[in-house]
């Protein structure tokens, strides 16, 4: 499943993380790419430091609060976000991510970008995902992401012109097999549109009963 999600992260938090990269110092993004990813990765990307540090910790909160976003990942293990940057003439070509991340060690089951840059300052730098049905193409407003599953094929196209910023992570979901998290994702918005319009009826409560014993079927401890 690919969702896109609108205002992972707030406005003003939006705010406070751009402040932090204005002055911050990028190193080559090489450094954490796979041997083979390392061939065709041409950014930055920020290293440790107290700003690396807030920005993690800011994400990570947001992550956490956003309903949606629990509710389509169901995360386990959210490794920290890698802050990237790419200049005029810098892309990343086709690769898939790594199977196995490290701090902490975990299964790579989803990939996040979350943009950072208004679409409208930049131009190029699209994510471009593969799947059975073709490539589909992301370029959406700062503060929003994209989730997909970690063993699909992507690429970002080269920025011709401003500046693109974008932070990323994978999870390690509770639930492994996507098929599965996507049946429980469309079973969890029929439950919560029927709670909406209707309360708590016997439909909701048959639709409730077969999210929570799907769910405890396919949960992975």
């Amino acid at each position: 499943m690919i969702l896109c999600i609108e205002k992972i992260l707030p406005p003003a938090d939006l705010e406070i993380v751009l402040s932090k990269l204005e002055t911050a110092e990028f190193i080559d993004g090489k450094v954490t790419a796979g041997w083979h990813a390392r061939l065709v990765k041409q950014n930055t990307q920020l290293p440790k430091s107290p700003a690396l540090t807030a920005i993690r910790e800011m994400i990570s909160v947001a992550l956490q609060r956003h309903a949606l976003f629990q509710m389509a990942v169901h995360p386990k293990l959210i490794r920290p976000v890698t802050v990237s940057r790419y200049q005029v003439g810098m892309a990343y070509g086709s690769h898939v991510d790594n199977a196995v991340m490290h701090d902490p060690v975990m299964r790579s089951d989803i990939s996040m970008t979350l943009f950072l840059s208004d679409p409208a300052t930049y131009e190029g730098g699209e994510l471009i995902i593969e799947s059975s049905q073709g490539e589909t193409s992301f370029k959406l407003p700062a503060g929003a992401a994209v989730i997909y599953p970690s063993s699909s094929i992507h690429r970002v196209e080269e920025v011709t012109q401003g500046l693109r910023l974008a932070a990323v992570t994978w999870i390690q979901s509770w639930v492994r097999d996507p098929s599965q998290r996507e049946i429980l994702f469309d079973l969890d918005t029929v439950r919560q549109t029927l709670f909406e319009t209707s309360g708590k009826t016997p439909a909701f409560d048959l639709i409730a009963k077969s999210h929570a014993n799907l769910l405890r079927q396919w949960l992975e401890f």
